[in-house]
């Protein structure tokens, strides 16, 4: 391998997924590089020539229909799995769909919905994996889940066509619903639909999506929540693969996963389905403290129940204990920390009320079955971990 190896990069940059696989890449070639790129702008089919003729060491790609010209060039390849047709025998950057999908359930059904929708796009095999892990998540808490159905014709597949078709079945669906979104490009077309039909979110449909996209989440009116991934980190260890690649290692096909992280909660899902006033404020109260180090006690006295009725309609609602919330609700807290910031452990420790390190190694543990340290490397943005 050349001193400066050349690696060839066909990966959008117009959506955060493939942005942040970009960053990743970079953080890998600024500490082990440098690397050259090629990263080309227009369309594949007026680049194959050039990038024969450029002497490249490697290929990071996502599949596109002239892939096979690449491949043939017999260079070490690794390829952003997007469309259904793949070549076998490469290693794959891979999305966890079903951990996707149960996250976005969760947190759905965390906020008391008992109805539940999901929209995404028909012929694409990721969206068809997210909605089966949907439904079955959403089956295993004993309800159903309405699928929007995309129309068969390319014609109507226009947004210009399908908009009032998915408005008419917006309109339709029984309210209040929690709607799961393939992604965050999907999720602004339903609250667009939902304008269109006049349609309350998140009033009467919570709207969650997919890859955290800021740009398109933040545009959105209302502001769109999402399942954040680890893109980055993937594309730090893609390079890393494909620098042994490149230096004679093993070609041999395995996956690289991008696993969901967290919640990004936005105005989209912002509210609670719960018909029972006193258990939707007692949430409420536990996610509004969620820095404090707070008690079952404290959560009955501002619900003004007593804990035991607090207890028992808590159970009857969400099938879990106020102090399983207070938990599930802290650990969340912690998590988006690790991920979001370069706050040290220990300062995270104290903003949230905890004694020390220990001690919320130990909370975090028993909830993730992994240290806030190694959760933070894995999952961890663009900033030099601390412990």
């Amino acid at each position: 391998m050349r001193e400066i190896p050349r690696v060839i990069l066909l990966v959008e940059t117009s959506r955060a997924f493939g942005r942040e696989l970009l960053y990743g890449i970079a953080r890998y070639s600024r500490s082990h590089g440098p690397w050259a790129f090629y990263k080309e702008t227009g369309g594949l089919e007026r680049s194959i020539s050039r990038l024969k003729n450029w002497g490249a060491d490697g290929i990071i790609m996502r599949n596109p229909k002239r892939s096979d010209e690449l491949i043939a060039m017999g260079l070490p390849t690794i390829l952003v799995i997007h469309r259904r047709e793949e070549p076998p025998g490469f290693p794959r950057i891979v999305t966890d769909g079903p951990g996707v999908a149960r996250m976005a359930a969760d947190h759905l059904l965390d906020r008391g919905f008992r109805r539940f929708a999901y929209c995404g796009f028909d012929d694409m095999v990721w969206s068809q994996q997210r909605k089966r892990a949907f439904r079955e998540r959403i089956a295993e808490a004993g309800f159903e889940t309405l699928v929007y159905e995309q129309p068969t014709s390319a014609r109507n597949r226009t947004w210009e066509r399908e908009q009032p078709l998915l408005a008419a079945w917006l309109a339709a669906l029984p309210k209040p619903v929690g709607l799961f979104a393939c992604n965050d490009d999907r999720a602004q077309h339903v609250t667009e639909a939902c304008k269109t039909a006049g349609v309350h979110v998140p009033e009467e449909v919570a709207v969650i999506g997919v890859d955290n996209d800021e740009l398109v989440c933040d545009l959105a009116d209302p502001p769109i929540s999402s399942v954040a991934l680890d893109t980055e980190m993937a594309g730090y260890h893609a390079a890393e693969l494909l620098d042994r690649m490149m230096r004679g290692g093993d070609r041999t096909a395995c996956d690289i996963m991008v696993h969901p992280t967290h919640i990004v909660t936005r105005q989209s899902t912002d509210i609670l389905a719960i018909d029972d006033a006193d258990v939707a404020g007692a949430i409420r109260f536990i996610r509004q403290n969620a820095r404090r180090a707070i008690r079952v006690g404290d959560v009955a006295e501002a619900a003004a129940l007593s804990r035991r009725v607090l207890e028992k309609r808590f159970r009857n609602l969400l099938n879990r204990s106020v102090h399983e919330e207070i938990r599930r609700v802290r650990v969340d807290q912690i998590a988006t920390m690790l991920v979001e910031t370069d706050l040290p452990i220990a300062e995270i420790a104290y903003r949230l009320g905890f004694p020390g390190v220990e001690h919320i190694a130990r909370y975090f543990r028993k909830e993730r079955n992994i240290s806030p340290q190694d959760y933070r490397k894995t999952h961890g943005r663009r900033f030099t971990a601390h412990v």
